[in-house]
């Protein structure tokens, strides 16, 4: 399944996410890499803790490393909630999560151990999940789960940051900057 998903088609984008062409996903991540549109989903829990996934050892780009709930391409032209419920199904076995987008982080990183490259217009997306709710993780996909504290996720990534992909710090501090627009909205009445 990870290969095959290599032949499928990514949007390219320009630094402002505006569409300019499009090229496969296996192409799009071979160096020096060419800016693509992507997305990174949280869900968080009632307590405000996240789901973080181990990519599988079989990734060809940092594969082992902590990194979000999950990730992905959206294909050209696909609503990018589209995209993202179906790689959440295919990832983490979970549906019928209503996501909202809370920000983009661009960022460029090579991964040393395959020498791929990831260089993407990131979109951050959230939805809400009971921490009991039963997740089916693919093997193919998913080495481990766990639930974290946004605060005990800082401190690890400051600590240990090789053990966690490139952007999980940079979509974090997205969806951090997010969650403190939203309680300062809420705290101030809406005003």
């Amino acid at each position: 399944m990870t290969a095959s998903r290599e032949a499928h088609l990514v949007e390219l984008v320009d630094p402002d996410g505006a569409p300019v062409g499009e090229i496969t996903v296996d192409e799009a991540h071979r160096a020096p890499g060419r800016l693509h549109r992507a997305f990174s989903v949280f869900l968080q829990d009632a307590s405000g803790r996240v789901l973080l996934q181990q990519r599988a050892a079989v990734k060809t780009r940092f594969p082992l490393r902590w990194a979000n709930t999950c990730c992905g391409h959206p294909l050209p032209s696909e609503p990018l909630d589209v995209a993202a419920k179906r790689r959440l199904i295919e990832e983490v076995g979970v549906e019928g999560v209503e996501l909202a987008e809370v920000g983009v982080y661009s960022y460029y990183a090579e991964d040393p151990s395959t020498g791929r490259v990831e260089y993407e217009y990131d979109h951050v997306l959230l939805g809400r999940l009971d921490a009991d709710a039963e997740l089916l993780p693919d093997p193919d996909e998913v080495a481990d789960v766990r639930w974290v504290t946004l605060d005990d996720l800082r401190t690890a990534l400051a600590q240990e940051p090789r053990a966690y992909a490139p952007w999980l710090a940079g979509v974090a501090d997205r969806l951090r900057q997010h969650l403190h627009r939203t309680d300062t909205a809420e705290s101030s009445g809406g005003r």
